[in-house]
């Protein structure tokens, strides 16, 4: 099977209409992490995206009948795009299902590169279904965006290229993993010729689809996908790219949407590029491996596999950033209700800065205060403000890691709830960013219990976050979980949850 796959990747044609990417060091990460830190820079593609090497490739292998009979995929984003840009070139017809939550800037990209786009339900695995149903209807030939084996040689000769543009050691390369026809395709190519150097896979930790089929030997669908770096929001890692990942992959990093963000902002601090969540993994993992590892003066390279980002995601991830490269904390604080108190607390941080500060009134003997920290440079992290804190006598609670204080109590912070409000239950929700869902969402609460609470904040993904408290008497708790099952969205009882019990509760 290996030579099969490196006779693909050798002859594979993508060059028609992708170009040979560099592969730049990026000097401002080598400093930092005493290590050779070059990115593989996809994102220089015509379509801003790897994923034209594979789409052209296997365009490009097809009969004559079966171009004639035109091609369909279903795909949110990069995808989409190259299978257009590919189809053009070839003069074949494509049509691309999107889900309707796709943004309007992919899906006009689309149809600019001469692609028909049929918008179809609300998420990936909608749409897929029906790119399968104009399939069976219409005899079109479907292009799977990676669990095709020429799409993965496509995505291959990533690796070919590399191996020419590098020719020292390589200790390890790290490539971001969806369905995995981009890990696939480079992990296969450069263990045949150098076996030494590692090929480690990057997820993101609510979409690891890889790693959790690693972990089980065998391929395991996720029950739910995170959204965030949505190039990668995949629930089942591919077959064929699963075979070659169990051979050639030597390890899978997960990282969180802070550490992506970090990420993100470390590629535009040496390049002054913008990748998208899924194009930053590769440098996310590979900051976790070398303070893992502790290595140094290795040659690491990072794929930058694109910059398919929709400008209005940039706001959240600046403001994730910080918290991601661990420059800045996020901390719940009791302080007597006063005058001098702000002044004493701000005394306690030492050097360090505030980035936020919220807070409002609520009785005569304490507040409780929503505070961002910066902090120190070269140390003194998380653990050593709140102990030092704590050493002050202020009640301290460390809310870095809480997904509800940095969405949505940090932007609510200015009163709790009244002490006659009684059954309030809180919900975190996941629903599609598209016209008329959040009146079917409201409409379907409002009919049920009333909504006691509602925060809902745009990030510019293709799924918006809300936080929702209602008031639900005790003997039909039971009965809402049902409820909200049959609405169809992502939920999380939350009512637990210290941020809300501190701020809002």
């Amino acid at each position: 099977m290996p030579d099969r796959y490196i006779k693909k990747i050798l002859s594979a044609r993508v060059y028609d209409v992708a170009v040979e990417t560099p592969l730049d060091e990026a000097k401002g990460l080598s400093e930092r992490l005493n290590n050779r830190i070059m990115l593989k820079r996809e994102d220089e593609q015509p379509v801003f995206s790897f994923k034209l090497r594979g789409a052209y490739n296997k365009l490009s292998q097809l009969s004559e009948e079966e171009r004639a009979c035109g091609v369909v995929a279903a795909s949110a984003g990069n995808h989409a795009q190259g299978l257009a840009m590919s189809a053009k070139k070839l003069g074949v017809k494509a049509t691309i299902v999107m889900p309707k939550t796709t943004p309007d800037v992919k899906v006009n990209n689309v149809k600019r590169l001469g692609g028909k786009v049929v918008l179809h339900g609300d998420a990936y695995d909608d749409a897929a279904a029906h790119a399968q149903k104009l399939v069976a209807e219409k005899g079109m030939t479907f292009v799977h965006p990676f669990d095709d084996p020429d799409v993965i040689a496509g995505q291959g000769t990533v690796a070919m290229e590399i191996l020419r543009q590098e020719s020292g050691p390589i200790e390890a390369i790290f490539v971001p993993v969806g369905g995995g026809g981009l890990v696939a395709g480079i992990a296969t190519y450069v263990k045949y010729l150098r076996k030494d150097t590692k090929i480690i896979g990057v997820e993101s930790e609510d979409s690891a689809c890889l790693k959790a089929a690693m972990d089980a030997g065998k391929r395991v669908t996720l029950e739910q996908v995170g959204i965030f770096a949505d190039g990668v929001a995949v629930a089942t890692i591919g077959e064929n790219t699963f075979e070659l990942a169990q051979r050639y992959v030597d390890d899978v990093i997960t990282v969180s949407t802070d550490e992506i963000c970090a990420a993100i902002k470390d590629i535009y601090d040496d390049t002054r590029s913008i990748c998208e969540p899924a194009g930053a993994l590769g440098v996310a993992g590979m900051k976790k491996y070398v303070e893992r590892e502790a290595c140094s003066d290795k040659t690491l390279i990072a794929i930058d596999s694109g910059a398919n980002v929709n400008f209005d995601r940039l706001r959240h991830i600046a403001e994730r950033s910080e918290l991601g490269e661990k420059r800045e904390a996020i901390i719940a604080a009791r302080i007597p209700e006063k005058p001098g108190s702000f002044k004493r607390f701000c005394s306690a941080l030492g050097s360090r800065n505030i980035t936020e500060f919220n807070y409002r009134y609520s009785d005569e003997s304490n507040a409780i205060v929503f505070a961002g920290v910066q902090l120190k440079a070269g140390g003194g992290g998380r653990e050593e403000l709140v102990n030092e804190l704590r050493s002050s006598d202020y009640e301290v609670e460390d809310l870095s890691d809480n997904e509800i204080a940095k969405i949505h109590v940090r932007y609510m912070v200015g009163g709790h709830a009244p002490a006659n409000l009684e059954n309030e239950v809180i919900y975190r929700f996941e629903f599609p960013e598209r016209p008329g869902a959040l009146m079917k969402f409201l409409s379907k609460l409002g009919s049920k219990w009333n909504i006691s609470m509602f925060h809902y904040r745009n990030h510019g993904a293709a799924y918006g976050r809300v936080l929702v408290g209602m008031q639900i008497p005790q003997a039909e708790r039971a009965q809402v979980e049902g409820f909200l099952e049959e609405i169809g969205y992502n939920f999380w009882e939350e009512t637990d949850n210290k941020a809300y019990q501190l701020f809002l509760g």
